[in-house]
């Protein structure tokens, strides 16, 4: 794993071992900021289960402000530091080991408003549109926010969830990310 653009291009990344994780490959992060835009100007990003934080450190070498990485693993969030410390700009990053809703309680307890949210949870129909749902109602999103969703493709993702409607979908291999984007 390396991260593919901007400003940390080509710096390895470390992922966790085991079966535990799926890291998302280099060719689907390309593919996925191929489709947001690829590079960006400011804004705060979200990776809520950040495995290794990948996704949060292509945002940020590609412009966002500060990447806020989630994971409630002790080994993800070992992972997590070693890869930040690679790009030397640790002050853009927010490592936190939460489960998935507190830190969205936490977030709405200091007033975050987020650009981009990556989901890629383990059981992924369910806790997508349920995260999706509770970020809209506690005004986490920003009006212009892409939530990017990672799941096997077997698991079917509604084209809307409450205001929120698929922008673009696309397969790769075993995986499917599906974009939503406000209506």
């Amino acid at each position: 794993m390396r991260v593919v653009s901007g400003d940390f291009r080509g710096r390895r990344l470390k992922s966790l071992p085991g079966d535990n994780t799926r890291p998302t490959t280099d060719k689907v992060k390309e593919s996925i900021f191929n489709m947001i835009g690829p590079f960006f100007d400011g804004g705060l990003a979200l990776d809520l289960f950040a495995g290794s934080g990948g996704l949060g450190i292509e945002a940020v070498s590609r412009g966002v402000d500060k990447a806020y990485l989630i994971d409630r693993n002790f080994g993800a969030i070992k992972v997590i530091k070693e890869n930040v410390a690679i790009t030397k700009v640790p002050e853009k990053f927010e490592i936190i080991k939460m489960d998935a809703k507190k830190a969205l309680q936490k977030f709405q307890e200091e007033a975050l408003i987020f650009d981009l949210v990556f989901l890629d949870p383990p059981y992924a129909k369910q806790e997508i549109i349920e995260i999706i749902l509770a970020m809209q109602t506690n005004n986490l999103l920003d009006e212009n926010a892409l939530i990017i969703c990672e799941a096997d493709k077997k698991v079917d993702l509604p084209i809307e969830i409450g205001e929120f409607a698929e922008y673009k979908r696309q397969i790769y291999g075993i995986t499917q990310v599906v974009i939503y984007e406000r209506r």
